[in-house]
């Protein structure tokens, strides 16, 4: 996540910096370098944006879960973290489920296949 991305969702869930660092767990001087570029993102800061900004939609009853929307064969879904857990508007945020196959691990490997997908993309 950049400073364009940090400060685009802050508005969109329409916090000042201070509530926004309240949310995060992190200081405001933080969230104010975050969106001035002078400090990288943390993993677990985008994590809990991501989160948020899910959260904030509407109607997240409706979505069809991740399983449906990528016609998971039986065999991997069970397997699956997103599915054992009900969660399947939340596998950008669970790690270890099994998106294209394998078993993804890392956020930050993770997350790049993500973003490409049409379950974050809706979010974002």
């Amino acid at each position: 996540m950049d400073n364009k991305e940090i400060r685009y969702f802050r508005k969109r869930l329409e916090k000042t910096q201070l509530q926004m660092a309240q949310l995060l767990g992190v200081s405001l001087k933080a969230v104010h370098s975050y969106e001035q570029g002078w400090r990288s993102v943390p993993s677990y800061v985008e994590r809990q944006v991501f989160f948020l900004v899910s959260r904030f939609q509407k109607n997240i009853e409706n979505k069809n879960p991740c399983w449906v929307i990528k016609n998971c064969p039986s065999e991997k879904k069970k397997q699956c973290p997103a599915w054992e857990f009900k969660a399947g508007d939340l596998c950008w945020f669970i790690s270890g489920t099994i998106c294209d196959g394998t078993v993804q691990k890392k956020w930050e490997e993770k997350m790049k296949l993500c973003r490409s997908c049409e379950i974050l993309k809706t979010l974002l």
